[in-house]
């Protein structure tokens, strides 16, 4: 029972510390809080950090940031959104017209009757082992940067 009762004593020291360092301690509270506080050393050290820590962020103020410094910002990130753009466009620009290049070749290959048939299958084997590698490839680096706990780390 009498831990309850102290338990009770430090949550209202408590309760009238923060009235007293927010100004609203009434006379009264204010003078039962200071009798605490001289009676009590750890709660006199308590109620000077925490004086100290409102005397100190009253004080803070934000800072601008200069205007050279915003304008180099987002410089950069237009950069940054136009040439993912230019690299998307030239990817894709790429993959239509080679695919299409290899889809002629491959046509041209397997119509010409001068060509023997060896050739033709060794050809065939390399596209479609190209095509193997570059899929294997792109899946791998898919799931490397998926489980990369490094990739929100600006290099």
């Amino acid at each position: 029972m009498k831990q309850e009762h102290k338990d009770n004593g430090v949550d209202r020291a408590r309760e009238l510390m923060m009235l007293a360092l927010d100004g609203e301690a009434s006379d009264e509270e204010y003078a039962e809080f200071a009798g605490l506080v001289n009676a009590d050393p750890v709660l006199r050290a308590e109620w000077e950090r925490l004086r100290w820590v409102k005397g100190t962020t009253a004080t803070l103020r934000l800072r601008t940031a200069p205007y050279d410094l915003w304008e180099e910002y987002m410089n950069s990130v237009y950069r940054r959104v136009e040439r993912g753009i230019g690299w998307i466009l030239l990817s894709v620009g790429a993959i239509v017209v080679l695919s299409y290049g290899v889809w002629r070749g491959v046509q041209e290959l397997v119509g010409d009757v001068t060509v023997p048939w060896y050739v033709k299958a060794g050809v065939l084997a390399l596209l479609i082992g190209i095509v193997v590698l570059a899929v294997s490839v792109i899946r791998e680096k898919y799931f490397v940067f998926r489980d990369d706990p490094y990739r929100k780390v600006r290099r």
